[in-house]
């Protein structure tokens, strides 16, 4: 543990194979790659679609997609889904096929330096990055002659997990800075081992534990030095989803009153980022915030559909990462119905 902090969920290529909803009585989805704008990695794009469905192979999923398929016109409207620590659009093909379906068009962008094939800025070097990204992901809808006749570009969703929902965060008005999870880091280190140091490493009870905090400690003080407040926010973004978010960062004053309507997602046991550090002291800050589900048996890859198989991660990931006794992952079509109606209450009228 020491080069890395933050170290990603590490390529969860195999997630989202909720992806087989039944789209029997509506239209199909559609499913492109936008480049991305200002050098930008690649937007993936599901969108309700005139063309017919079928198989299609991305990564270890099989997705029943009209690929490059004509776009027609749902409802108007474009969310765009930030990925976690080192993720892909994959891992949420199942709730972004869902948003389809319902009529949105839904856009995935690449987050520089903290994805699957780059991983070399994870952390706060990267949460400075990803709000301007989603602003460009917008643009590059706006810019495609295909779908920016049939987006009002006014009204955009966001959705974001986990580091995304951190991105969620900032969008919605938070400012969070380097030096405050470094405070907090002091103050509750072997509390919230995990979300300090990311997978590097963990506590066992055992007589290293303290040279692990003593080594995470030197780290953190050296890389997070920096106190100034950072924050960004799009005029054309009317309303967010924050779930399971990295949240310890955030000056709680500026999320006590968001610029959009936000709602946030927690999963009881998630063992990642602990809700009563990061969700929870967010929800108790903002009197306007809604929790639009409690997974009280859901891990932190509860929203990750389905999981990989644990043998093709590290076994500390995958532990972080594996359903808790008791969860049932048929609860998930509901949480996206959810979501989707979430967004179509403050994005429709």
């Amino acid at each position: 543990m020491t080069n890395t902090l933050w170290l990603p969920l590490l390529r969860l290529a195999a997630l989202g194979a909720g992806a087989l909803i039944s789209l029997a009585t509506q239209a199909a989805v559609g499913l492109d790659e936008l480049p991305g704008r200002e050098g930008d990695g690649p937007v993936t794009v599901f969108y309700p679609s005139s063309s017919p469905a079928q198989p299609v192979q991305r990564a270890r999923l099989t997705l029943s997609v009209a690929p490059q398929g004509v776009p027609e016109r749902g409802n108007g409207r474009l969310i765009v889904l930030s990925h976690g620590s080192g993720g892909e659009p994959w891992s949420q093909s199942d709730l972004a096929l869902h948003l389809a379906g319902a009529g949105f068009v839904v856009a995935l962008p690449e987050h520089a330096g903290d994805n699957w094939r780059d991983l070399s800025k994870i952390g706060p070097e990267s949460w400075k990055l990803r709000p301007l990204e989603v602003t460009r992901a917008i643009d590059a809808l706006g810019h495609d002659p295909r779908f920016a006749p049939l987006l009002d570009l006014q009204r955009v969703g966001v959705y974001g997990m986990s580091a995304g929902g951190h991105t969620a965060l900032t969008l919605a008005g938070g400012r969070w800075s380097p030096a405050r999870l470094r405070a907090h880091c002091d103050a509750h280190l072997a509390e919230d081992f995990v979300g300090c140091t990311g997978a590097a490493s963990e506590l066992t009870g055992g007589w290293t534990d303290s040279l692990k905090q003593s080594v995470a400690r030197f780290i953190i003080h050296r890389k997070l030095q920096d106190d100034t407040l950072y924050g960004h926010t799009d005029p054309r973004i009317r309303a967010v989803v924050a779930a399971v978010p990295f949240a310890v960062d955030f000056d709680l004053d500026s999320l006590a009153h968001p610029v959009v309507p936000l709602a946030l997602i927690e999963a009881g046991q998630d063992r990642w980022l602990l809700p009563q550090f990061h969700s929870g002291p967010v929800l108790a800050a903002c009197s306007s915030c809604t929790r639009l589900a409690l997974l009280p048996t859901g891990g932190h890859g509860a929203l990750l559909a389905p999981l990989p198989p644990a043998d093709k991660l590290p076994p500390r990931v995958a532990r972080l990462l594996a359903d808790p006794p008791g969860f049932d992952r048929a609860e998930l079509p509901a949480l996206y119905q959810h979501i989707s109606s979430f967004f179509q209450k403050h994005l429709l009228p």
